[in-house]
């Protein structure tokens, strides 16, 4: 079955990095355009940054804009994303998700119920 397993989350300082990484197995990962979503507590979950499935197209949150990027491994099936210049409002539980439904042509999704699979989420605390 469809499996998206997210790793790298941690505890960081302001202004550090981070490489949080989303390991999939079980779906067609080269017809899959792929999100990354967060959610801090009591808000609801948000866009960050899409992919399309070659790669060649990327898409940020204006919140993020400049200091994430996306990027993805066909040959290992995973996709990452690099933070910079991190802030305390980049708090967050990171989800990685797949869109399968949606055809080449159509625009990098930003909405939570454009895509079919997720995964179970990794921390990131950002605090000094």
């Amino acid at each position: 079955q469809a499996q998206l397993v997210e790793s790298g989350g941690g505890l960081v300082q302001p202004g550090s990095s981070l490489t949080l990484s989303c390991a999939t197995s079980g779906i067609n990962f080269s017809r899959s355009k792929m999100g990354w979503f967060r959610q801090a507590p009591g808000k609801e979950r948000e866009f960050v940054a899409a992919i399309n499935r070659s790669g060649g197209s990327t898409l940020y949150a204006d919140s993020v804009k400049g200091r994430f990027t996306v990027a993805r491994d066909s040959a290992k099936k995973t996709v990452t994303l690099q933070m910079d210049s991190l802030k305390h409002e980049d708090t967050a539980v990171y989800y990685c998700a797949a869109d399968l439904r949606s055809i080449l042509s159509t625009p990098l999704q930003t909405s939570p119920q454009a895509y079919d699979y997720w995964g179970q989420g990794t921390q990131v605390t950002v605090s000094s």
